[in-house]
């Protein structure tokens, strides 16, 4: 069986305990052992290169930055065991009134695995628990992007990844799931956790201490998607799903989520 074994990760660019963060993500890529990394909230500045610590060239990089401060670049990143082909950003809708600020991106990538071309994606979704409808502007956006990117009948099921922002039963996430159209066409994206996961699925959560200070609702906000296809000798499979980089390593968590 031909299989890819895929992560989502928020690496909460360089906040807290940075050193002691960079081991417990090291550890943890280590112990997964994943094939693809999507990250986000990725830093590359002058002197710094926040995947290539990371990775230590076990990994091809790619980094799509959103924001911009002085000479700080943030973004979202994929890790790839396999040749990254090319990759490109995409700007995605952005709310009203942020002059700028809360700059979404998508990050498009075209990954050379043993099997062929697989398109994958990278996001991170405006985060305010009152922007739902922001999001649904950047899901429909995403949606129309992979599918002109990857138009549904040709090559290998597109991944699509990253921290929505969203739980499973908003708006946002039943439209890649197919279960509403938004007013427009319908999109069919597999939930990898909804299909085959394992544990409660909480991704953002008050037993991370670097979390608990938000006094946010615990959720599943991170998301690893498979789309869906017709022809079932072609369309990828979701074998199991569960939540990692979920325990801290010598006292530290990785980041403020679980991937």
């Amino acid at each position: 069986m031909q299989t890819i074994s895929v992560v989502s990760l928020n690496l909460w660019n360089r906040f807290g305990p940075w050193e002691a963060r960079r081991e417990a993500l090291r550890v943890g890529l280590d112990t997964v052992e994943p094939d693809l990394v999507g990250v986000q909230e990725l830093v590359v500045a002058p002197g710094f290169d926040q995947g290539s610590e990371l990775c230590r060239g076990a990994y091809h990089v790619a980094f799509s930055p959103a924001h911009r401060a002085e000479d700080v670049e943030i973004g979202n990143g994929l890790f790839s065991r396999f040749p990254i082909l090319s990759h490109e950003t995409v700007v995605l809708p952005s709310g009203e009134g942020n002059d700028g600020h809360d700059r979404r991106v998508l990050l498009a990538a075209r990954v050379a695995t043993p099997w062929g071309e697989l398109p994958f994606f990278c996001t991170h979704l405006s985060w305010r628990l009152d922007q739902g409808h922001v999001r649904t502007k950047q899901v429909r956006a995403i949606a129309d992007f992979v599918e002109s990117y990857a138009p549904s009948r040709e090559g290998l099921s597109p991944i699509l990844v990253g921290d929505f922002n969203a739980e499973p039963d908003s708006d946002e996430i039943r439209f890649l799931k197919g279960l509403t159209g938004l007013g427009g066409r319908c999109v069919f994206f597999q939930d990898a956790f909804g299909t085959r996961g394992h544990g409660d699925g909480t991704t953002y959560s008050t037993r991370n201490p670097f979390a608990e200070p938000m006094r946010e609702p615990d959720r599943r906000i991170d998301y690893v998607f498979v789309r869906g296809h017709d022809d079932p000798s072609r369309h990828g499979d979701v074998l199991t799903s569960r939540v990692c980089f979920d325990e801290a390593h010598e006292g530290t968590f990785p980041t403020d989520h679980f991937g």
